[in-house]
């Protein structure tokens, strides 16, 4: 998978939350995927977590915003962003490893209580 795949695929992340659209987050995630956000909380494992996971984020009017140029190394791109929601923001970097078919399988999320703004 090329970098600018992977910072496609990060583009769509991005217009999922924008759109509120689980389409988005279904055609970018594997069936097995794996989400830890933040990183150190219990993991959703497959697709049925990962679906309800972000049925809630969507559902909050969470809004994100790029923060910096994604960086691709290996099968990965790491990329910092900015959630912005009703009374509160959160600087965040997530990190999505993807599969041989270029579906994300992991994303982990790197936040935590200083990372938020109101």
């Amino acid at each position: 998978m090329e970098a600018a795949d992977k910072i496609k695929v990060v583009e769509k992340y991005v217009e999922a939350f924008a759109t509120s659209d689980m389409g988005i987050i279904r055609e970018i995630y594997a069936d097995n995927a794996r989400v830890e956000d933040p990183v150190g909380t219990p993991v959703h494992e497959g697709w049925e977590a990962v679906q309800a996971f972000y049925e809630t984020a969507l559902k909050s009017g969470a809004k994100l915003s790029l923060t910096g140029k994604p960086c691709c190394a290996g099968n990965a791109v790491a990329f910092s962003f900015k959630v912005v929601m009703p009374g509160m923001n959160i600087d965040i970097i997530d990190v999505f490893e993807f599969d041989t078919q270029g579906k994300v399988n992991s994303m982990k999320a790197y936040w935590g209580p200083d990372s938020m703004s109101s």
